[in-house]
């Protein structure tokens, strides 16, 4: 069975919201969540789910929002905290681990953190996954040097080289096996996926990652919560059933 991964951001409209929410996604269809942490230059962001850190921002989210958000979801649907590097790094990163740990979250997912960067300042002791990113730009020898064989969290595939949120399409099926051959670890797709988009893009993968799709209904400010709600879990369910056809 192919899993679907959700991407919220946290916070917006408020915190209960966001845990309602997250709920009624892992009810529905949705077998993990990103959990995204509100921030001011979401470079790897399109339009949209920018749109949604600005609005979480000015409604006052701080960290905390996270902790609460986690600790009230608990052990229900697995839960990944995605954040650009600046906002873990300005709270301590010794110390996010710790929290994150703590409240059985299952890894972190940072776009901006080249592999470099994560070996040197998160020491693998710390023992919380961080989610590997490939891009289709990645050359096979690449992929086999920042891949491990196996592990815990799983790969995330980058459909297009761009940002989040835009219908590019490109020919996937050589760094799909370079990534096999590289990690026995579960490979799940994201940027650009969508109901119209799913079925394609979860061919050769584990499972997908949605994100703009959900932001777009949690930005319509023609719904109530309850409809954007409502509206969000039936989109998951649509494309856990999409991808299981």
């Amino acid at each position: 069975m192919k899993r679907l991964i959700g991407y919220i951001t946290a916070a917006y409209p408020d915190r209960s919201f966001t845990t309602d929410l997250i709920l009624a996604m892992a009810e529905r269809g949705c077998d993990g969540i990103e959990l995204g942490i509100p921030f001011s230059d979401p470079v790897a962001d399109g339009p949209i789910i920018e749109e949604a850190n600005m609005r979480a921002l000015k409604g006052g989210f701080r960290f905390a929002d996270i902790l609460t958000i986690s600790q009230e979801v608990g052990n229900r649907v697995d839960l990944y905290w995605m954040g650009y590097f600046n906002p873990f790094y300005r709270r301590g990163l010794k110390r996010v681990v710790q929290e994150a740990r703590s409240l059985g979250i299952k890894g972190l997912i940072i776009p901006d953190l080249p592999y470099e960067e994560r070996m040197r300042h998160f020491k693998m002791e710390l023992q919380l996954p961080i989610i590997d990113f490939v891009a289709p730009t990645d050359p096979p020898e690449r992929i086999g040097q920042i891949l491990p064989e196996d592990g815990d969290g799983f790969v995330y595939l980058v459909a297009y080289a761009g940002i989040t949120g835009a219908n590019k399409r490109e020919e996937l099926a050589e760094v799909i096996g370079a990534i096999r051959q590289a990690t026995k670890k579960p490979l799940y797709i994201g940027f650009g996926v969508n109901e119209e988009t799913a079925k394609e893009r979860s061919q050769g993968v584990d499972g997908v990652i949605v994100g703009s799709a959900f932001i777009k209904i949690l930005l319509d400010d023609s719904l109530t919560a309850r409809e954007k709600i409502d509206k969000i879990a039936s989109l998951s369910g649509k494309i856990k059933e999409i991808i299981n056809s």
